[in-house]
């Protein structure tokens, strides 16, 4: 849920469907796989958090609170969980090319100017495509990573490295 306003507009309703999609979801999703993954004696949890998780802009207050949780809601379970052999990462992604970002960009001038403007917060000069957000977390998920867990990875084209 990305729907941004000045914070103290943003109606409850809007706050409370933030925090229920954005954290809830990400607990009870998490929630219903551990046992299983108890039983097998291994798994790996990749939650999807947001560079706002990490770093805030304007007009997104709520949706950065909510992927702040998901970030400590990660690290929490990772630590919970490591002897069990379950495992358990965030992926921040920036800005990539996806309609839930389109709302956010008309309030910055429409998703043309955002677009031509990308390289200014994003180092690497275009959004990010979905593609790349999931091979990470098929990464993440898979042996190859069987020594990360607890980790927050950005996937922001170099924004946070600013």
């Amino acid at each position: 849920m990305n729907l941004p306003g000045v914070f103290h507009e943003v109606p409850n309703a809007i706050i409370d469907k933030t925090l229920d999609v954005n954290v809830k979801g990400t607990m009870y999703c998490a929630r219903a796989a551990i046992p299983h993954m108890l039983k097998q004696g291994s798994g790996s949890i990749v939650n999807i958090s947001s560079v706002n998780g990490l770093v805030s802009e304007p007009f997104l207050a709520v949706y950065s609170a909510s992927k702040g949780a998901v970030v400590m809601l990660t690290r929490g379970i990772a630590l919970d969980y490591a002897k069990q052999g379950i495992r358990c990462n965030a992926i921040c992604p920036g800005w990539v090319d996806t309609p839930i970002n389109y709302a956010h960009a008309n309030l910055l001038g429409g998703i043309e100017k955002v677009y031509a403007e990308i390289g200014n917060f994003q180092p690497i000069g275009r959004p990010g495509e979905p593609r790349e957000i999931a091979h990470l977390a098929l990464f993440l998920a898979s042996d190859e990573a069987s020594f990360i867990t607890g980790s927050i990875i950005s996937a922001d084209g170099g924004m946070t490295a600013q």
